[in-house]
């Protein structure tokens, strides 16, 4: 569900860096360079559904997406207007991790933190990957990242992340966008503090995890392969999405819910050893309960509630405005 900007959130926070099966030989695809123009300056936002129960409560809520366009300044009348009248936020759903690690803490762990990017074994990416899908890396990575050969040491999911965040500044595109700060800023003159909805995965040794990370393998070849799809492939319909979030088409919305590959890349650590150990499990499953459970908690006790959740993960089927109605709230488009 809400995976955006989380697919290797659990590598990248051991490795405190701050970045973001063999077939047949295939001839490397050509790199789609298509993608349309992404907008830019002042944009309304989408517009949010409303979900009122049976006593009058209603909850707004504002569909989010990941990647936005770099360059958007977001206009949010309507959301700020909300915001100020609520009486309860939400926070979205999805995962995170909850460890103490300070300043001094980061640059004691940071030679640990870096080996930890790489593959345990010692092995390259040409060594770890199949030869077809090495020869799909190669025009990418030069293309987005350059001919260095630093990334060839880094595990398949480090690498992933490293192209797909390289991929969207090419195209105007940024997985960090201004709409969180500004969230975050009507928030806090409301004076109102989001409930935590994630699931919430406690890290209770820091230096500990590190030392198991380096040491355990991670199926993580399909993290890889599902990020070469969406460079290749789907970059201009990210494109067509963020746009469509700024100038508040919902209908495109809808109609661009599209799969992304975190699910390859958090299973990847979700369903090793580490992830296991630490509670990664049924992850999807865990952060939908969780959020249903606060917002009926809400819409019982609040007159007016703001919640912010991705697109995808409302719409979808199965998503949480088909839950919401199945549970007997009334929802309304914008």
């Amino acid at each position: 569900m809400a995976k955006r900007a989380a697919a290797g959130a659990m590598l990248v926070w051991l490795a405190c860096t701050g970045v973001p099966g063999a077939g047949a030989q295939q001839a490397a695809p050509q790199v789609v360079d298509l993608a349309p123009v992404v907008v830019s300056g002042v944009q309304p936002g989408p517009g949010m559904w409303r979900v009122t129960s049976a006593h009058g409560n209603v909850l707004w809520i504002l569909g989010t997406v990941s990647p936005l366009p770099a360059r958007l300044d977001w206009r949010a009348d309507e959301v700020k207007a909300v915001i100020a009248s609520a009486d309860a936020v939400l926070g979205p759903p999805g995962w995170t991790l909850d460890a103490d690690v300070g300043f001094f803490s980061r640059l004691t762990l940071l030679p640990s933190a870096m080996k930890a990017q790489h593959d345990p074994q010692g092995r390259q990416l040409q060594e770890i990957l199949p030869p077809a899908l090495y020869a799909r890396w190669q025009p990418l990575k030069a293309r987005y990242l350059g001919r260095g050969k630093g990334v060839e040491k880094d595990r398949p999911l480090v690498a992933a992340t490293r192209l797909y965040v390289a991929a969207l500044d090419d195209v105007g595109l940024t997985p960090r966008s201004s709409v969180n700060k500004l969230l975050e800023r009507a928030y806090k003159a409301r004076g109102l503090t989001p409930v935590v909805t994630r699931v919430v995965i406690k890290v209770d040794d820091p230096r500990a995890a590190l030392k198991e990370v380096r040491a355990s393998p991670l199926q993580d070849v399909e993290c890889l392969q599902r990020t070469l799809d969406v460079v290749e492939r789907q970059l201009p319909l990210l494109v067509e999405r963020a746009n469509a979030w700024a100038v508040g088409d919902i209908h495109a919305l809808q109609q661009l819910a599209l799969k992304s590959q975190y699910d390859a890349c958090v299973g990847a650590i979700a369903s090793s050893g580490l992830g296991r150990r630490r509670g990664m499990a049924d992850l999807d499953a865990r952060s939908a309960g969780k959020w249903m459970a606060a917002a009926r908690e809400s819409l019982a006790r609040h007159p007016l509630t703001f919640a912010t959740v991705p697109v995808d993960a409302l719409v979808e089927p199965g998503g949480y405005l088909e839950r919401l109605r199945q549970a007997g709230y009334r929802v309304e488009s914008p």
